[in-house]
């Protein structure tokens, strides 16, 4: 083991001086920040295993339900998580966050502040979606609603991404929750270092407009807005990883999806700090065997690394990712399977200097949360094989993270000491 962890020493020292890596030795502010392909945190490189907690806001919203959100957090910090991505959205319907454009509920806000403040107690990121393309907690067709309440005429869900009305409503909910302020820390969520980052919104698609051109315009504005008001946060949009028309020959990678978005342009966007990648081969390929849907897997992983790499040269996340029980003849083994593929996949990127940054699979429960299981719930008081490889996954990382920070120590001891030298030269 010991010769292992020599080697990666040794294989990292090598890439830090062919890459031209810069290992930062300034005081930190503990915001997650990025450099050419890299995540930094507190002048280091920085990857992440992680998880998605969609309902975290939701059931913290009840004081007496918030054990939940805490055991949760505690499970995955035991098992070296140090990311969760969550909603910070609830539009209308049942328990919402914003009652009507413009209208909040600040219960539900108290449940939002008390996730990011019991997040930051056990050490781990969030990344805060804004909104859900889905009409599950509300989603874009919510926001259309609500136009043609005040009268607009719209006559589909995708004018979420065109009408200037709606348009408007959305800038007010990302305004009100970056400018929230924590009743439980006391500090402005702009300015809180526990948040990694904004979503613009779940998985955006506009079927509506397969050329793109619809989603790229409204990135373009909304990433500009959000920088406008917070500049300490990185920012992503959200999406799956579908290729469009600026790379067509990548579109035969799709597997058989035309959803108006497009991962080369879309995050080629200022204001766009880092590229996502969705992965479900057991849905997008359900006619298909385990053996073609993890072949398909391997080759998206493959590409999209390569193309954040080379052509985007921004910082890739996995950031949903798993298989469900519900699939026939699932297997815990096949589950573990591409829990490996895509651990392997940013292992071995991030070993590398690569692109690839980290992976969040979909979805983390605890005890009592039956009403929440989908079929790819993960939990962790279970001990699994799957809890175990999550584990290791988080190890494996967590080495190359700390080896980076005894380089920094490294660097740091030796500008001292070259001070030191130059100070007793000069008094000579």
């Amino acid at each position: 083991m010991k010769m292992k962890h020599l080697a990666l020493c040794l294989l990292l020292a090598l890439l830090i001086d062919h890459h031209g890596f810069i290992i930062q030795v300034e005081a930190g502010d503990g915001f997650i920040r990025t450099r050419g392909v890299h995540f930094l945190l507190n002048g280091s490189p920085y990857y992440a295993n992680g998880f998605n907690a969609y309902w975290l806001m939701y059931v913290a919203s009840d004081p007496s339900q918030r054990h939940k959100v805490s055991a949760a957090f505690r499970e995955a910090s035991s098992h070296g998580l140090t990311v969760a991505r969550t909603w910070a959205f609830s539009d209308g319907g049942y328990r919402p966050l914003q009652y009507s454009p413009g209208s909040y509920n600040e219960q539900m806000f108290k449940g939002l502040d008390f996730v990011i403040a019991e997040a930051r107690r056990y050490g781990i990121k969030v990344v805060l979606s804004l909104a859900n393309n889905y009409d599950s907690f509300g989603g874009k067709k919510q926001y259309v609603n609500w136009a043609r309440s005040q009268g607009q005429y719209l006559t589909s869900d995708d004018d979420f991404f065109r009408n200037p009305v709606v348009k408007g409503f959305y800038k007010n909910h990302v305004k009100t929750v970056l400018n929230r302020y924590n009743r439980m820390t006391g500090v402005v969520y702009r300015n809180d270092p526990t948040i990694m980052a904004w979503e613009l919104m779940n998985e955006p698609r506009c079927t509506s407009d397969p050329s793109g051109r619809t989603i790229q315009a409204w990135i373009m504005e909304m990433a500009s807005f959000v920088k406008s008001i917070d500049r300490n946060h990185l920012l992503e949009v959200g999406l799956e990883g579908f290729y469009g028309n600026t790379s067509p020959q990548r579109k035969r990678l799709n597997p058989g999806l035309e959803i108006g978005t497009d991962f080369i342009a879309n995050n080629r966007i200022p204001g766009i700090d880092f590229a996502t990648v969705h992965s479900y081969p057991d849905q997008w390929l359900s006619s298909s065997n385990d053996q073609s849907q993890l072949s398909f897997l391997n080759i998206w992983l493959n590409t999209h690394i390569q193309d954040a790499q080379y052509i985007l040269r921004k910082p890739l996340l996995f950031t949903e990712f798993g298989k469900s029980w519900k699939d026939p003849g699932f297997s815990t083994y096949q589950r573990d399977l591409l829990f490996n593929t895509v651990y392997y996949k940013v292992y071995s990127s991030a070993k590398r200097g690569g692109a690839a940054a980290g992976g969040m699979f979909w979805q983390l429960l605890t005890e009592g949360m039956d009403s929440f299981r989908d079929g790819y719930e993960i939990l962790l008081s279970e001990r699994s094989s799957t809890s175990n490889l999550i584990a290791q996954q988080s190890h494996k990382l967590y080495q190359i993270r700390k080896i980076y920070a005894r380089m920094r120590e490294i660097e740091r001891w030796r500008r001292a000491r070259a001070i030191r030298d130059r100070r007793r030269r000069i008094g000579n």
